[in-house]
């Protein structure tokens, strides 16, 4: 046997099982019990969340270290945050990341129409979430002194990065459900499985956003 008949780790290539080719519920439930690592599409979108914590991150520290340089804070024309309303907001969109993560273990087990279902859900909370953040970041916007330049504040560039997220997230949603309406493939399911732990990652960081946030509340 040639060594071009092998994959990484000396494995014979004829052991290694095609999950691609599957186009029906029941095919994609076996292959995917098939697998012995997760599919390519989750490490790209591994790889995503990645770049953009950094991003984040950046953007948190720039956050703190203005804060901690100037003894007024917020900085004047900035509005001091609610806290009650955006930790429910928050917890809101934690319970729809929650029903992300049932959908993907429906998909597993071929609950074709739980799954959709549950996407479903998940969408309507997100949308909400969605909607009432845009109208209040454009509410923050609106009574900004004219003078100040809004996007020069690193409390809106934080705001805006994350709900630019959460629009990503939904825009991804509404493809995946209407990829699914046409049936249930292995890439299908992997789409699932990225997009799910794109909102998963979504979730964590509304928490790291909008804590930064509050921060400005003490």
């Amino acid at each position: 046997m040639s060594s071009n008949e092998y994959v990484a780790g000396g494995r014979p290539i004829a052991d290694v099982p095609r999950t691609t080719a599957a186009d029906s519920t029941q095919a994609v439930v076996e292959a995917l019990a098939r697998r012995t690592g997760p599919p390519t599409a989750f490490w790209g979108m591994l790889m995503l969340i990645a770049s953009e914590g950094v991003l984040f991150g950046a953007m948190v520290g720039t956050y703190f270290y203005l804060r901690f340089n100037h003894r007024a804070w917020p900085l004047p024309g900035d509005p001091r945050p609610a806290v009650v309303v955006p930790l429910i907001l928050v917890a809101c969109l934690t319970a729809s990341g929650l029903l992300m993560h049932l959908a993907w273990r429906a998909v597993r087990v071929g609950r074709l129409g739980a799954t959709r279902l549950l996407l479903v859900g998940a969408l309507v909370i997100q949308t909400g979430y969605f909607a009432y953040e845009v109208h209040d970041f454009a509410d923050q916007l609106h009574a900004l002194p004219i003078s100040r330049d809004a996007y020069s504040s690193i409390h809106f560039t934080l705001l805006g990065a994350d709900h630019a997220h959460v629009f990503v997230g939904l825009v991804l949603k509404l493809w995946l459900l209407g990829k699914l309406a046409r049936g249930l493939t292995t890439y299908r399911a992997n789409a699932v499985h990225a997009i799910v732990w794109y909102w998963l990652f979504v979730v964590v960081l509304t928490w790291v956003v909008t804590g930064t946030v509050l921060s400005a509340a003490t």
